[in-house]
């Protein structure tokens, strides 16, 4: 079968659900309350922000304007990011924190190296796409690769010092399209792209999620890492790759610190 009858469309693993929400501190009521007042809502605050965190949330300081307070929650599916948010909304505390935006996406793995292999191997033998049997082949292959993969499409929060979110798009305009190239283009300069990342290994965890037909933009990323300058160096090496020069686009970047409650946030 010819390369051109075959899906244009990569496989992909979907694991945790993940939900970004960013949120400013209503600073002139707050401080209109007494500190008795202050005391007492952070202390009736602590262990459900305690019991949240333990169960795969992080909290971080915001820095600069877009935001003071940025919570991450990593769970396994929508429904769990459902209850965080309601959990959160009904503590007292919450009427005090303005909502600034929030990002909701999946932990997503691409598959395009495995996805070509797949494709031409059912292709030689003739088997037509989206039939019962191609069906049935891709879906046995993806079983093996969720176990696999398992560590990965659920991490556990990482416990670096700070953070960086940004979301972003493959560039969809009139004279550069990524969905109308190849598959073995895209292939081609992802693995370029997937080079860059790998040479900071150790200097900063990434983990990409997915956000079509959830958020604004296609796709979500996380930066994790004790010093922020790495984020800059990372990023910066990546725009000179073909697949971020020509086809990327990038929405509004979150640098913040890990903090362990807001005490030390909303002391006055």
């Amino acid at each position: 079968m010819a390369a051109e009858n075959l899906p244009p469309v990569p496989l992909t693993l979907e694991g945790a659900s993940v939900l970004h929400q960013m949120f400013r501190v209503r600073w002139p009521a707050w401080r209109a309350l007494s500190c008795v007042h202050r005391e007492a809502m952070l202390a009736s605050s602590a262990a459900p922000l305690a019991a949240m965190e333990k169960a795969g949330s992080a909290m971080f300081s915001l820095i600069g304007h877009k935001g003071d307070v940025m919570l991450v929650h990593f769970r396994n599916d929508f429904e769990s990011l459902i209850e965080v948010q309601h959990g959160l909304a009904h503590l007292p505390l919450w009427d005090y924190l303005e909502p600034a935006s929030s990002y909701l996406s999946v932990v997503e793995l691409g598959l395009y190296e495995s996805s070509m292999k797949i494709y031409g191997a059912l292709g030689e033998r003739g088997v037509a796409p989206h039939t019962p049997e191609w069906d049935a082949e891709i879906e046995e292959n993806m079983q093996r690769q969720r176990a696999a993969m398992r560590p990965r499409l659920y991490p556990e929060m990482p416990a670096h010092k700070f953070i960086c979110f940004y979301p972003m798009d493959r560039r969809r305009g009139e004279q550069k399209n990524w969905y109308q190239l190849p598959m073995q283009e895209r292939q081609r300069q992802m693995q370029e792209h997937g080079e860059v990342g790998r040479r900071y290994a150790g200097m900063v965890k990434q983990i990409i999620t997915g956000s079509i037909g959830f958020d604004d933009w296609e796709w979500g990323v996380d930066l994790f890492a004790e010093d922020p300058l790495v984020f800059k160096r990372l990023i910066y090496e990546m725009r000179f790759d073909e697949v971020s020069a020509v086809y990327a686009l990038f929405g509004t970047f979150y640098i913040g610190r890990r903090i362990a409650d807001l005490n030390s946030l909303l002391a006055i």
